[in-house]
């Protein structure tokens, strides 16, 4: 059997908020023996929406807590492939950057709700101009980038408050509802949508608070490409589960893929992790000694990459380089101008001459200050990411070799994503990046806007970095139309990562998926990534309009 290997790791990254969006544990939850995971003919089974520990029903697609696959119902203008940032028309057949503040998106015609009734640019306009009514609905912040939207024709035309060219990769994304039946919603923050109503290629069927279905389409537009005639959803998936009850896609952490998953079905099951997301410290730059570039820089220099990517991740992950960019997947973006493409190897002589610019000294086995104290630095990360533990008690070990005192805090993961928003660490291990978007990724990395107070909530650039001229490099970037001109710009924004090490890049986290090619081919793969593997967002609608049944 021929594998297509990416590299393993257990790091979810979801593109509306990137950064704040961490590694999950390995799902244990206990399989229901009694869970009937049969259907019909042409039927896949998916580990993607586990209960806690049962399911609820809502279909909510605005709703945080909505089940997974309402993003298998409800579609979005273009789906965006978060590997390369390519979009992919779906309401839409296409879209038009008219000038730096004008986007015009031609609507599909001849799509209509699973209700029968057509499919409009009305709904275009309601479902936008109902998130700006109701804010609490924008999760992705459109009306952040929108002034005003109007319906020309078989057009709606999105007047942009500022030029803002990476506005059109979220307008895209966003999923649309129909007007019958919303205008009529009282709450649409609390509503439910226990019936959904959507354009996509499955609706809702059976539905328990241990598993649920999702049917086909038949009237959906695309219908002939969609292969798989029902998926169904236990709300149990345990690792032995995934790899003992036949499932056809899973996207799930498994120890010992080769050994487990692959080897229970070998002349058919196989896996794809591609990159999507870098995993770093980042260092409070509100604080001393962090706010000193010879300190990070140290720092950086003192850390064995490999070696921390292989003991966090199992052998599955490279280690990042110090661009800012996810590699490979933003490889066309990389500066020629970076040194090793931006990769740091470990360097102890220089990085104990850069701790010494930043004024401390060895003596004897302790690198201490001026006044003879020891450096003494806390690291947080959250408690239960076993990964991320592995690969600081590694970091750890390296920076204590040179006279470092290293304390790992672990708060539970809301005390850990409240601490990371508000500021409250030394250094934190975190990830960035993945939105598919070079500008997106540099944004929350680096944009001074983020740069909240300390004690005050903050969305990207939890380090607190600011700089008026990479503020100004953003600002260019956001209003280039123009790729050379937006690569020139990129390069320095690169450049900046480089040399001010608003974070310390470690390795790249990446995307875990599980497929089964007996019933079903045509999955991404490191040879055809035209889709990352994972189950949530709207990159499944990709993979499950390109499935073929197997022969």
């Amino acid at each position: 059997m021929k594998h297509t290997r990416g590299r393993r790791t257990r790091t979810v990254f979801a593109v509306a908020t990137v950064a704040a969006v961490l590694a999950t544990s390995a799902c244990s939850i206990d399989v229901d023996s009694k869970s009937d995971n049969t259907g019909t003919e042409g039927s896949m089974l998916v580990a993607a929406d586990n209960g806690s520990p049962t399911f609820e029903k809502n279909f909510n697609p605005f709703s945080t807590s909505k089940r997974v696959t309402a993003t298998y119902m409800y579609e979005p203008l273009q789906v965006v492939n978060t590997l390369d940032g390519k979009s992919t028309p779906f309401l839409a057949t296409g879209s038009e950057q008219v000038d730096a503040k004008t986007l015009i998106y031609t609507i599909r015609e001849g799509v209509t709700w699973s209700d029968g009734t057509d499919f409009t640019p009305a709904d275009v306009l309601f479902t936008f101009n109902l998130m700006k009514e109701v804010p609490g609905l924008d999760n992705k912040g459109v009306w952040q980038h929108i002034e005003s939207l109007e319906v020309v024709d078989n057009t709606v035309v999105f007047h942009l408050l500022a030029e803002d060219v990476p506005a059109a990769s979220i307008i895209d994304q966003q999923l649309i509802v129909p007007e019958h039946i919303w205008a009529d919603v009282e709450d649409p923050l609390t509503f439910t949508n226990e019936d959904p109503i959507a354009t996509g290629p499955y609706v809702l069927g059976d539905f328990t608070p241990n598993q649920y279905k999702l049917a086909k389409n038949q009237d959906y537009w695309q219908a002939d490409k969609v292969a798989v005639e029902e998926l169904i959803l236990p709300a149990a998936n345990s690792q032995l589960d995934v790899v003992n009850n036949g499932y056809d896609w899973a996207y799930a952490f498994i120890t010992d893929v080769e050994g487990t998953w692959v080897n229970a079905n070998q002349e058919h099951n196989d896996y794809w992790f591609p990159p999507g997301g870098t995993i770093a410290l980042v260092p409070n730059l509100t604080k001393a000694p962090y706010n000193d570039v010879n300190f990070r820089e140290g720092l950086s220099l003192a850390l064995d990459r490999e070696k921390i990517a292989d003991d966090a991740e199992q052998g599955y992950v490279d280690a990042a380089g110090q661009s800012g960019l996810l590699l490979p997947n933003q490889e066309a973006w990389l500066s020629d101008d970076l040194p090793d493409g931006g990769e740091i190897a470990q360097d102890t002589d220089a990085a104990l001459a850069a701790f010494e610019e930043a004024g401390y000294t060895m003596d004897g086995d302790k690198l201490v200050d001026a006044s003879g104290t020891q450096l003494a630095i806390n690291i947080m990360t959250a408690n239960g990411y076993t990964d991320w533990l592995q690969g600081l008690q590694t970091v750890q070990t390296q920076l204590g070799a040179i006279g470092i005192e290293v304390t790992l805090s672990q708060p539970q993961p809301a005390a850990y994503q409240q601490s990371l928003g508000n500021g409250d660490f030394d250094m934190a291990m975190t990830g960035f990046g993945g939105t598919g978007s070079v500008f997106q990724d540099m944004n929350l990395l680096l944009n001074s806007e983020f740069a909240t107070p300390i004690g005050t909530t903050t969305t990207g650039n939890f380090g607190r970095f600011s700089d008026p001229q990479t503020d100004a490099l953003l600002a260019d970037l956001k209003a280039s139309t123009d790729e050379a001109e937006q690569k020139t710009i990129a390069a320095q924004l690169q450049q900046t990562v480089y040399e001010e090490l608003p974070v310390i890049s470690m390795f790249y986290g990446g995307l875990w998926g599980l497929y089964s090619d007996e019933n079903y081919t045509g999955w991404p793969t490191e040879e055809d990534p035209y889709a990352p593997p994972n189950t949530y967002n709207s990159t499944p609608l990709l993979i499950l309009t390109n499935l073929e049944k197997a022969n």
